[in-house]
């Protein structure tokens, strides 16, 4: 299965919080999208697993999804290692992503800046030839991704560029209210935690906008890279004024 787009995320809601509006963009120019949430995110306080994955599940299709599958790692035990490093090296080659969007690679959780550093390790190897693996019994050719690019999460980093989704910032906030077991609801009768406030998710607003207006447009989400990426003339870098 080959997509243009595969994102990558230590647990399912990463990708909601962080990068969404991007994804939705080229799920609206026909591109083909996917999503790897490497946990199952059981050690949340809030929900359950199932709860997890039913809300996950909504999210995608919020988002036009064309695929979305669970590494089942441990969450919050999963490492930098050979053995989740070829766990995850069969998924890139099977999907043959041109693009991975991963973690951070420093960010509040733990998970995340481990995540980020697995995934980009993953996507180095998978491109080498004397490493194998298999999808279902059958070996695998390498497959290299052109780009990964971590996107931003909870810490204020630098961006090395941001994406305007000021078309795509509501449809964003719609997918992330899919997770209702894990933000602010009135009703729930759950412990509160870090992210269940409802000033969290006024923070994600809060913080897309400021990427937005570093780049003149209403929200932006930003990303870091540790390749410098190439354009083919200045023209690439200006966006469309805005009224």
């Amino acid at each position: 299965m080959k997509l243009h787009i595969l994102a990558i995320a230590a647990h399912p809601d990463d990708i909601e919080l962080s990068c969404a509006g991007t994804l939705i963009k080229h799920v609206l120019a026909g591109q083909d999208v996917g999503i790897l949430d490497l946990t199952q995110g059981e050690l949340g306080t809030r929900g359950s697993v199932a709860l997890r994955y039913k809300e996950s599940e909504m999210a995608a299709k919020v988002m036009g999804i064309k695929v979305r599958m669970n590494a089942r790692m441990a969450d919050g035990f999963f490492r930098n290692d050979e053995q989740h490093q070829r766990q995850l090296i069969a998924y890139v080659r099977h999907f043959q992503p041109d693009i991975v969007l991963a973690n951070a690679l420093e960010d509040r959780h733990p998970d995340h800046g481990r995540a980020g550093k697995l995934i980009a390790d993953a996507c180095f190897f998978a491109g080498l030839h004397k490493i194998e693996t298999q999808w279902e019994g059958v070996a695998q050719e390498p497959w290299r991704p052109r780009r990964v690019y971590h996107y931003i999460q909870d810490r204020a980093l630098q961006p090395d560029f941001i994406v305007d989704i000021s078309s795509t910032f509501e449809k964003k906030m719609e997918a992330i209210q899919c997770y209702k077991s894990q933000f602010y609801d009135p009703s729930s009768h759950e412990p509160s935690t870090y992210i269940s406030s409802g000033k969290f998710i006024e923070q994600i607003k809060y913080k897309d906008g400021i990427y937005g207006k570093r780049i003149g447009t209403e929200y932006g989400e930003g990303f870091t890279t540790e390749n410098i990426p190439g354009i083919d003339n200045l023209d690439d870098l200006i966006l469309p004024e805005i009224a």
